[in-house]
């Protein structure tokens, strides 16, 4: 194994060229300087330096030898502010999960946010739905989830990070589209109105099927993903309760119209992260998120 005590007597020997201005320079004297590197060389199995009475020279391996020498000591010297940065949160890596719905607008603006305050930590970005995420998070996979509740807060520390009303999708040529202003949802009565998967899709399922009690509308199909409802309405298969964020995507083809009253939602997204905060940058990501730029 290489040392570091070799690696810089050969790159000041290099640099001098000559062993006793080295020896001098490193506070030595010259035999032990000798035998360090010749040391040096059985380890290696090269000759690092051509020797003259008056001069060394490096030899071809000891000119490549001598460019990661200098990476090598430059990459110790860094060492222990790196390890601090990152005991302190300021580098490292944090995995956030997140689902489709919050990539339409909330992401950015979070990831701008952390970006800002951590320059030096790195995200990593995985697109599940919310039970995927909190089973990452359980089995370490995930250090954050951008999650729709409920939230087992026995075993998981949560904050609410974004609230956002229903709207209504509908296509532009629909009776209902003409008229602007919130829509009272009785009036969904009788319409076609596609519906979330109860299980990959739980917490829309769950809030829809709320909003639209006591209504009576034909179901149509069981879908997850609301780009994939969005592209259907403009087909004309139907109607969609979305997320208020979903009009950022115009599609074309689509209207929107908000609800009335306590059909609007709201629709909730929560940070999620394991209790036991082992990552340093994740501590300084949820300090932040008391500080998040409103929508």
């Amino acid at each position: 194994m290489l040392s570091l005590e070799q690696v810089l007597g050969f790159v000041v020997v290099a640099e001098e060229g000559n062993f006793r201005r080295a020896a001098e320079r490193l506070r030595m004297t010259q035999p032990p300087l000798s035998r360090q590197i010749q040391k040096l060389e059985r380890e290696i199995g090269v000759v690092l330096f051509d020797r003259t009475q008056r001069r060394v020279e490096l030899t071809a391996a000891g000119e490549a030898f001598l460019v990661e020498a200098r990476r090598l000591l430059a990459l110790a010297e860094a060492a222990p502010g790196t390890a601090r940065l990152a005991a302190s949160g300021q580098t490292g890596t944090v995995r956030i999960g997140f689902t489709a719905a919050s990539g339409f607008r909330f992401l950015g603006r979070f990831l701008n946010h952390l970006e800002r305050a951590l320059p030096g930590v790195e995200f990593v970005l995985s697109e599940m739905v919310s039970s995927n995420q909190l089973e990452n998070l359980r089995s370490g996979r995930l250090d954050l989830a951008l999650a729709r509740p409920p939230v087992d807060e026995t075993e998981f520390a949560s904050r609410l990070v974004h609230s956002e009303p229903l709207v209504l999708a509908l296509p532009e040529g629909h009776r209902l589209a003409a008229a602007d202003g919130p829509l009272p949802v009785r009036e969904l009565g009788e319409e076609t109105l596609l519906l979330y998967t109860p299980g990959q899709a739980g917490y829309f399922a769950d809030l829809v099927a709320r909003v639209l009690a006591g209504v009576s509308y034909s179901p149509a199909h069981q879908l997850t993903q609301v780009h994939t409802m969005l592209s259907l309405v403009a087909a004309g298969r139907g109607l969609a309760l979305v997320p208020g964020t979903a009009t950022h995507l115009h599609p074309d083809g689509v209207r929107f119209r908000p609800l009335d009253g306590a059909a609007a939602g709201p629709v909730l997204l929560h940070a999620v992260w394991r209790r036991e905060l082992l990552n340093p940058a994740l501590r300084r990501v949820v300090g932040l998120l008391g500080s998040l730029p409103p929508s």
